[in-house]
């Protein structure tokens, strides 16, 4: 039997963590890319190409099973028809505590980089935001235990694999754990369309935590007074806002650009 990798040995899931297909090309390489188990995998018989040798590969060193079904059986599985042909079966990772967020910034040798995620319920929202705090280098993200997407195979498929890369911490009280942070030398600069200040003239080269509010109705009361900036993007067509995934990205890049590519 193969030796566990450093991340199966990491990868201790609690009583709670949920059975779950992920499903597409990317998302299943990027897993298996991690280092993460999977219980076994399920190809579709059409499924052909340079992903699906790599995928092959990575779960023949690893010793998962694999097994070759009929596609109707495959979108039974995973539970949706854009599995791309294959799915794997595993354990989504458990939530991390947010000091192992603060800990991978000072693995990096890095100010930390957080992105607090206020009640945003899109799963499709959650994963592309997963997808750009990969990206652009975010240390971890933090979003509340209710009202709020959790981490599911759909938010996985949204992310195109990068959740398998992104520190995700779930807490209870959203603004005290903001509060806390403070404390330990971060600032926090949310968004509104009515900001005080624009996105680009905030300093996110030291300690900070960017964060955005509900596709709805924006941050909460108790969470923009926790913010020390409120920031806003400016617009020029009739729309007087964005999708909430895509002002992130633009404040994770912004981040990313002023402390250097």
């Amino acid at each position: 039997m193969t030796a566990p990798t450093e991340a199966e040995n990491r990868y201790v899931p609690e009583k709670h963590a949920m059975l779950a297909y992920i499903y597409g090309r990317n998302p299943v390489l990027e897993w298996l890319r991690a280092g993460y188990p999977a219980e076994k995998l399920l190809f579709s018989r059409e499924l052909s190409g340079a992903a699906l040798q790599e995928i092959e590969k990575l779960a023949a060193s690893r010793r998962i099973p694999f097994e070759t079904v009929a596609r109707p059986e495959l979108s039974r599985a995973a539970g949706s028809d854009h599995h791309q042909g294959v799915a794997a079966r595993i354990l989504l990772p458990d939530y991390v505590e947010v000091d192992e967020i603060l800990a991978r910034a000072e693995q990096r040798n890095e100010p930390p980089l957080i992105a607090v995620l206020d009640c945003i319920q899109d799963p499709h929202n959650f994963g592309a935001i997963l997808r750009s705090a990969d990206g652009a280098g975010v240390h971890g993200v933090i979003i509340p235990k209710d009202n709020a997407a959790p981490m599911t195979a759909a938010v996985f498929k949204a992310s195109a694999g990068a959740a398998a890369h992104v520190a995700v911490a779930r807490v209870t009280n959203l603004s005290r754990v903001m509060d806390d942070l403070k404390e330990r030398g971060l600032w926090f600069a949310g968004t509104d369309e009515e900001g005080d200040i624009l996105y680009t003239e905030l300093d996110l080269k030291g300690p900070a935590g960017l964060v955005l509010g509900s596709e709805g109705k924006g941050l909460r009361r108790l969470v923009r007074e926790e913010c020390d900036f409120i920031a806003r993007i400016p617009l020029s067509g009739k729309v007087n806002s964005l999708n909430v995934s895509v002002a992130a990205a633009l404040l994770f890049f912004e981040a990313r650009r002023q402390r250097g590519f």
